[in-house]
């Protein structure tokens, strides 16, 4: 197959529209469902994504797509008690791969609400089960076994997308996309972020050690494949705040920053132990959880929550929720493009960022090497840009 006629576009009234494979065969095979046009932008982008992070840290990897970017990414890492509870996954055993989806869907589970899934390997039945109780559009994967096939199959009254890819498919070095009529061409970005884009060190601190080296590899390849600007959280194995699309650098930390707080807090105790009215939905207790420990909640929104919860737990004071947010430590963090100004920097160190990975090249670079000392901040210049549009 060289082409695959879509429904419609972007849009309903963008049609007719189709795929095309510009080097020989489609490299995949729809197994269930009826992928659109933004499901194989999400399938194609986020399988890139995945398959480099299995080639550059040899572990399983999932990541969950909402709209061409990442809401999270992660490595087959085990879940702590507190991580199965907040991600409502108690009463599973999870394989490495179901551990990876896990943590990819909970760095943001509003976000992936309705999400593109991707895992790096053969799906099983442990990882079905995990994406069968959750909101998702369809699913890409090297394979899938018989037995997780089945339970997918079953998702969306049948009609879930399914997608099998190629392992061993390789583009071409070029690519080429049409604006308003033109043809842009360039040299596909097939550089993969590795350990020896970490080399040069730039502050007085130097000691990387060996999970940051993870996390911040697993922050600049999820970055490779996310709209820019873009900034990206890392801790232990997941992305835990992702800064998209934004104009302002600052802004991009701003948002991954908040989106990281978020997380922490999500594993208050308070949280964790919130009992739910009997049928409240998981999609509904996602959003509790956020109403109840975001700082913008207006009382309104806040007095909803008596509908989900047999009982509404006292209001966090903001006292509390900095207290709570000191224990988020040890974060890397990844930026797709330099820092022009320190405030990056000081926004960071906030939300507990203690490694990060900047391509450099900013005139004000010794102002934010400096910013990045006064914290006891290790930065690196990896020297790689890695803007996505």
């Amino acid at each position: 197959m060289k082409t695959y006629e879509l429904k419609y576009g972007c849009n309903p009234l963008q049609k007719p529209a189709e795929i095309r494979s510009s080097i020989g065969e489609l490299p995949f095979e729809i197994l269930n469902g009826n992928p659109g046009y933004i499901n194989f932008l999400d399938a194609l982008n986020s399988w890139q994504l995945v398959k480099e992070l299995k080639a550059a840290l040899n572990m399983p990897a999932a990541t969950s797509f909402k709209h061409v970017s990442p809401a999270g990414a992660a490595l087959g890492l085990p879940l702590t008690e507190e991580l199965k509870k907040a991600y409502m996954l108690e009463d599973l055993e999870l394989s490495p791969l179901a551990s990876a989806y896990a943590r990819a869907r909970g760095a943001d589970r509003m976000s992936s609400f309705g999400d593109w899934a991707a895992m790096s390997d053969i799906v099983d039945k442990s990882t079905a089960m995990v994406l069968k109780k959750e909101v998702s559009d369809g699913v890409i994967a090297p394979d899938y076994t018989d037995e997780a096939l089945e339970i997918l199959k079953q998702k969306k009254s049948g009609k879930y997308n399914i997608i099998k890819i190629d392992p061993s498919y390789e583009a071409g070095d070029a690519e080429k996309r049409s604006v308003f009529g033109i043809e842009f061409i360039q040299k596909r970005n097939n550089c993969i972020p590795s350990y020896e884009h970490l080399s040069n060190i730039v502050t007085e601190n130097k000691e990387l050690p060996e999970q940051a080296k993870k996390d911040l590899i697993l922050a600049m390849i999820t970055l490779k494949y996310t709209q820019s600007n873009s900034v990206c959280f890392v801790s232990e194995g997941q992305v835990i705040g992702c800064g998209a699309g934004q104009q302002s650098r600052i802004h991009c930390t701003r948002l991954a920053g908040e989106k990281a707080d978020i997380w922490y807090l999500k594993q208050h105790p308070v949280v964790l132990n919130m009992k739910f009215k009997p049928g409240v939905r998981r999609p509904d207790k996602d959003n509790a959880k956020d109403l109840f420990v975001r700082h913008d909640t207006t009382d309104y929104e806040f007095n909803m929550l008596k509908d989900l919860l047999e009982e509404v737990p006292q209001r966090l004071s903001e006292k509390e929720k900095a207290e709570w947010l000191k224990g988020m430590k040890n974060v890397a963090l990844g930026s797709d493009a330099f820092f022009p100004f320190r405030d990056n920097i000081d926004r960071a160190f906030k939300s507990g960022v203690k490694y990060i990975a900047q391509p450099g090249g900013s005139v004000r670079e010794d102002i934010v090497i400096e910013a990045c000392n006064e914290y006891g901040i290790i930065m690196c210049m990896t020297g790689l840009r890695l803007f996505h549009h």
